[in-house]
């Protein structure tokens, strides 16, 4: 049997024991009592995409499942400004001469027979003379028929004399004809034709005028120069009605067809947006390039546009069904784009999606969420605010 003082604790023991209790007291008295955190503050530090709102917020925003829509992508093209080639007129010279008066000037308004230029023509003259020549042996050959005729009345002569001397007038007839649409095709109208074979004076001055109305966008001539037909010493055009060219990718040119409505925009206008519609979609590729050649036309009353403004025409291609979400919908983080996807009643996550550009207010998807995924069309800006104000609070 153990002595009272066999059961005592030794005095170290019982110094130990107190220490040890006294470290615990101090330990607890440290570490003050901490708030428990919100479940939706521990949630949004699990995961800071989830945001989870109360029964008022989830009243104000408005969930629609994503779907398929037709949607026309609009393709932006680079193009210029150009005449309507229907409308334009490259004027020459119908001979060859020497320029000796000009009229016509750069920018100059004119109409369909208005004097252009004036030349004089040693070809013209060479021209009218060998014209003078055939009339003078047509008459000829036409008083030796009249002799013939009477000679072979009187038994003189027989009927193949008669019958040669009315074949070389037939030949004289031909040929005057001959020098006659010489000198049309030179410029000279049947009333001065008429005129030279009247008088029998030769002129060799030859006009040049304007074949259509419009104004002078070209003149590449100068006083005393020598030109020939093949010089094209003037160009006219309307320019109240213009074409808009350009040349789309091969890769591009599906669904692009003649008639549909395109927008253009010039730069040079501050962008003013036109409407036109496609007049022209080329059959064939060009094969430096790989493009197609597209053309509209565009009115120009007010001479704002000019031939060879840079221009962009912007095509929307056939519409097909893609997945759409509103642009509403889209709220942008870390400059990506993205969506907030209902998980479950008043549980949402910010997704990252791939959309395409705007049309008609909804955004193409391309990858990120599927059709039927509920999304945030209304309110989403605001909830990602609150996703990330619950994220700051949960960090603090």
């Amino acid at each position: 049997m153990m002595t009272p003082e066999l059961m005592r604790p030794s005095p170290s023991a019982l110094r130990r024991g107190l220490l040890a209790t006294a470290m615990l007291l101090a330990l607890a008295a440290c570490k003050p009592n901490e708030p428990a955190k919100p479940a939706a503050s521990a949630a949004a530090a699990a995961d800071p995409n989830l945001v989870q709102v109360s029964a008022d917020m989830q009243r104000q925003l408005k969930i629609a499942p994503a779907a398929n829509a037709l949607i026309s992508q609009s393709e932006r093209i680079a193009g210029r400004i150009d005449f309507d080639e229907q409308r334009v007129a490259r004027i020459g010279a119908n001979v060859t001469g020497r320029v000796t008066e000009l009229k016509g000037t750069l920018g100059q308004s004119v109409r369909a027979g208005d004097l252009l230029a004036q030349l004089h023509s040693a070809e013209l003259g060479a021209a009218q003379l060998a014209y003078l020549r055939a009339r003078a042996q047509v008459d000829l050959h036409r008083r030796n028929v009249e002799r013939a005729k009477l000679l072979l009345s009187a038994d003189v002569i027989g009927a193949a004399e008669l019958q040669k001397r009315e074949s070389e007038l037939a030949i004289a007839e031909a040929e005057t004809r001959a020098a006659a649409d010489q000198l049309r095709v030179q410029g000279m109208t049947a009333r001065a034709i008429e005129a030279i074979s009247k008088t029998g004076a030769i002129n060799s001055t030859s006009q040049v005028v304007a074949s259509a109305s419009g104004i002078v966008v070209e003149r590449k001539v100068a006083l005393g120069q020598v030109i020939q037909p093949a010089d094209a010493l003037f160009t006219i055009a309307d320019l109240s009605r213009l074409w808009v060219t350009a040349q789309v990718p091969e890769q591009q040119i599906a669904g692009i067809q003649a008639g549909q409505t395109v927008s253009i925009e010039v730069p040079a206008l501050q962008n003013s947006r036109l409407t036109g519609k496609l007049v022209y979609v080329g059959d064939t590729v060009n094969v430096e390039n790989r493009t197609v050649t597209v053309r509209t036309e565009v009115d120009n009353a007010d001479r704002s546009l000019k031939p060879a403004m840079l221009a962009t025409m912007i095509i929307r291609t056939r519409p097909v069904e893609r997945l759409v979400v509103p642009s509403a919908a889209v709220v942008r983080e870390d400059d990506e784009d993205h969506v907030l996807q209902e998980i479950s009643a008043g549980k949402y996550r910010l997704v990252k999606v791939k959309l395409l550009p705007e049309q008609d207010k909804l955004r193409p998807v391309e990858s990120g969420i599927k059709a039927g995924d509920r999304v945030v069309i209304e309110g989403a800006f605001h909830l990602n605010n609150e996703r990330k104000r619950m994220q700051a609070g949960g960090q603090s």
